[in-house]
């Protein structure tokens, strides 16, 4: 595409960028090729550890500093920690671009790891931890993960546990940050109001002195296993449910025959799970079908919270519509509204400067070129009733469902038997 460029630095440090005239904004994300997967299991949660303390203060900048610096110019500074990527970005107005590089550049290049700041920073991230386990539908899914992908770096929490995020000294931290942060590991994109060649000059300014090297780390294959798990928690109120099977990967071809599928399962209000399972049977608020898509593996999931005394019929009500489609076609009009579905939420998705450099990063790091929306929505345009069908035969399957039930359950009796969908 015209508008979309990319540059290699002889370092080995991926820029790209999107232009886009009609604005007036620019998104800049400075993105590693690494999340909590690549993490050993005794350093659990050092790349989320790292991330937060990148904002606590460089050579040159105070935290205070960098806060004051990007509110003078009215922009916004943001980061997050993911199982594969780890991104620092900000959005700003176009003339405040040289600043905002200059920042990010600074915050991935120059941090202090004072010890201080480790200490009250440790304490905070222990306190989101705490959260995840005071939030019920949060809480589910992790333990649902963690079943799922067990004893595998992509099992663990990004936030580590109390135990190992304990364990994280100076020199850990400062160990991986070394290893990890080096040129062929960064891509810089950036999408809005620009011009690609000035935004070259400005990364090779900030970057090109940097000398790559090998972390020697090789990605570990996931494997999945199908299990049924509970957890007791006495003081909550209803039952919270992940049920789940596997999926495709996210660079799979038929990755685009899933998301219909799960269009038609459980993404939206006319979605055959709120349809069937909450508006004519009433036994939940909510309920909703994802999409959780790696490298290598992938997770179709359904949450649900409902009563203990609605839990069977909501377990096997779900069952009843993998069981449907597997045996019976899609009709064509569900099926349409399912395209037109993702496609309307792919373009609403991609108007704003921050989901365009977003797209254009993760189609680099999973693919390598860049993908137009035109392209994506063919792909889309070419999944067939038979397609879908097939698919839901394939992964639909009952050994292959997965279960994990949180909530106060000294009644609840589940085994395998209660996920049967049928051949």
């Amino acid at each position: 595409m015209q508008n979309v460029k990319k540059e290699v630095l002889d370092n080995g440090l991926t820029i790209l960028t999107e232009q886009m005239p009609a604005v007036r904004s620019v998104s800049v994300g400075i993105w590693l090729k690494t999340g909590s997967r690549s993490e050993t299991k005794e350093l659990n949660g050092v790349t989320h550890f790292v991330e937060h303390l990148l904002f606590k203060g460089t050579t040159k900048r105070s935290a205070e500093d960098i806060a004051k610096e990007i509110d003078s110019i009215g922009g916004y500074l943001d980061a997050f920690t993911g199982k594969e990527t780890t991104c620092y970005s900000a959005k700003i107005l176009d003339e405040h671009l040289p600043l905002a590089v200059d920042i990010l550049s600074d915050l991935v290049l120059n941090p202090r790891f004072d010890p201080q700041e480790m200490e009250r920073e440790r304490g905070v991230i222990l306190e989101e931890i705490k959260m995840v386990e005071d939030t019920p539908d949060d809480l589910v899914y992790e333990i649902f993960t963690q079943n799922l992908w067990k004893n595998q770096p992509l099992g663990r929490p990004i936030l580590g546990t109390a135990e190992t995020v304990n364990q994280l000294n100076r020199e850990k931290v400062t160990n991986f940050f070394h290893a990890f942060y080096c040129p062929s590991e960064l891509i810089v994109a950036a999408a809005g109001n620009l011009d690609h060649e000035y935004i070259v000059d400005l990364v090779a300014k900030n970057f090109s002195h940097l000398e790559d090297h090998s972390n020697g780390h090789n990605l570990e294959t996931a494997h999945l296993h199908s299990h049924v798990s509970t957890r007791t928690k006495k003081e909550l109120e209803q039952v919270h449910i992940c049920l789940g099977v596997p999926a495709t990967s996210l660079i799979h071809k038929d990755r685009f025959i899933f998301y219909v599928l799960n269009t038609i399962l459980g993404a939206g209000m006319s979605s055959r799970l709120f349809q069937k399972i909450r508006e004519k049977q009433g036994l939940a608020y909510a309920i909703f079908s994802g999409l959780n898509s790696y490298r290598d593996t992938g997770c179709l999931s359904v949450y649900a919270g409902t009563s203990l005394e609605k839990f069977d019929l909501l377990i096997s009500s779900v069952m009843q519509e993998f069981h449907d489609l597997k045996c019976k076609p899609v009709p064509s009009d569900e099926l349409y509204r399912a395209k037109e579905h993702l496609k309307g939420s792919l373009l609403l998705g991609l108007e704003s400067t921050s989901s365009r450099m977003s797209n254009l990063a993760r189609q680099e790091l999973y693919f390598g070129k860049y993908s137009s929306p035109e392209e994506m929505i063919f792909n889309l345009e070419q999944v067939t009733t038979g397609d879908v069908q097939k698919l839901a035969n394939l992964f639909l399957e009952t050994d292959k469902v997965s279960l994990t039930v949180l909530g106060n359950l000294d009644r609840l009796k589940i085994d395998r038997a209660n996920l049967n969908c049928g051949s």
